[in-house]
């Protein structure tokens, strides 16, 4: 269920599925670094005031379904999920830094969708109605 909320004079639902995958799809994401990558994404979200509400990991990508404020963009929030992971990983796991050599884990592309309870159709129909209704009154 899809909840409102507000920040002073603006009320909105903002959710967005992103998907980043690992560079050359090495499938690295797995025991205590997939354990560990869930726990920095979690925590890294909370830091910028965004919300996890479905995540999965793959060997070799992340799926995210996350809600922001109004004020975010999506790539920012890629940006800095997978710039804090790649280092913070490297750092903790001397194995990924040795076959990176301090380079980004992520490939540079990511995937991003909207994500929305009323759907295209309805938005138009309710534009070009809105002053329709209540007429027959």
């Amino acid at each position: 269920m899809n909840v409102y909320k507000n920040n002073q004079q603006v009320v909105f639902n903002i959710q967005y599925h992103v998907i980043w995958v690992t560079k050359n799809h090495h499938k690295f994401l797995q025991d205590s670094i997939a354990v560990r990558t869930r726990e920095l994404i979690r925590l890294g979200c909370e830091a910028r005031g965004i919300a996890v509400l479905q995540g999965s990991l793959g060997k070799d990508h992340v799926h995210l379904l996350i809600s922001c404020t109004s004020n975010m963009v999506p790539s920012k929030i890629v940006q800095y999920l997978k710039e804090q992971l790649s280092s913070l990983l490297q750092e903790q796991f001397p194995q990924l830094k040795k076959q990176y050599w301090g380079q980004q884990l992520w490939e540079k592309g990511y995937f991003c969708a909207s994500v929305g309870d009323i759907d295209e159709e309805t938005i138009r129909n309710y534009i070009v109605n809105q002053f329709n209704e209540g007429k027959d009154e």
